[in-house]
């Protein structure tokens, strides 16, 4: 055995192993925390160090879970259905639009417009988009679509759509050519070698990026809270929002919403997972 293959003496192995035990302990710190606060059935947090909770009770979930609004609209699943309904949308909207566009500026980056439409699509992600929240809430009032899902959907599709078209150009860049050329010289036209060679080489590149856009809107919260006003119009990040009061705060329920809110994007990472490594790496090639 080589020294260069021989395993680091025990003292080393302990102190690495400590390292990344006390290192994973850090990080969940904060959300065991937040699971306690959730089991917790007091209505005040105490202060104390172990995160574990005093009265084990799931009234906080209760609470969340099955509260109504004055007109008996069940307000959880009325909110939780905007939640998915214009994050799911805003991710369709943002590949349907971005994957042509990028697909063009990666095969055909000297047409008319190209390095303009580029830099100004650049230009966009300089800016937060609470910056254009005044023209937008003007625009969104013009249309009468204020307390719509039509509305924060396109609102979120004007941030999200450019950062699919950097991410989708960069891994149809790093898609040799050669295979959509031995399509065409078997017959294939230009729109069918994109639909049945491209498509399925990105795909990892396009789950990624449907995710991240989906993410973006899904915990999205200024632009949500300045355009909706009704409780049955709400998405969830909002909606949490309403359990922190100017001079009191439900933090229990507050947890417990965290939790919720959080359990549909862990279950999307844990679908996508054999996609993610692939589709960041294919997105990061070139640009």
């Amino acid at each position: 055995m080589t020294p260069l293959q021989r395993p680091p003496p025990l003292p080393w192995r302990m102190a690495a192993h400590a390292a990344v035990i006390a290192a994973v302990g850090f990080a969940l710190y904060p959300v065991l925390w937040v699971v306690s606060l959730a089991l917790d059935g007091a209505q005040r947090p105490s202060g104390r160090a172990l995160p574990w909770p005093v009265a084990p009770s799931l009234d906080h979930f209760r609470a969340v879970l099955f509260a109504h609004s004055r007109e008996g609209t069940w307000l959880f699943a009325r909110q939780l259905t905007n939640s998915i309904v214009v994050s799911a949308m805003t991710a369709l909207t943002a590949i349907a639009i971005a994957t042509p566009a990028a697909y063009a500026l990666a095969r055909f980056p000297k047409f008319v417009g190209a390095q303009s439409g580029t830099k100004a699509l650049l230009a966009t992600q300089m800016f937060p988009g609470v910056a254009s929240a005044i023209p937008l809430y003007i625009l969104l009032d013009k249309l009468h679509l204020l307390d719509t899902q039509l509305g924060l959907i396109l609102v979120y599709a004007t941030t999200a759509v450019p950062f699919a078209i950097f991410q989708l150009r960069g891994a149809f860049e790093s898609i040799p050519k050669d295979l959509e050329e031995a399509a065409m010289v078997d017959g294939a036209t230009r729109l069918q070698a994109f639909v049945r060679v491209v498509l399925p080489a990105a795909r990892p590149a396009l789950a990624v990026t449907a995710l991240f856009a989906f993410m973006s809107a899904w915990n999205e919260f200024i632009l949500a809270a300045t355009f909706l006003s009704h409780e049955s119009a709400f998405t969830l990040p909002v909606a949490l929002q309403r359990h922190v009061g100017e001079y009191d705060a439900a933090w229990g329920r507050f947890a417990a919403g965290s939790i919720i809110v959080s359990l549909p994007v862990m279950a999307l990472f844990y679908a996508l997972q054999k996609n993610l490594v692939g589709g960041l790496t294919s997105g990061g090639v070139k640009g």
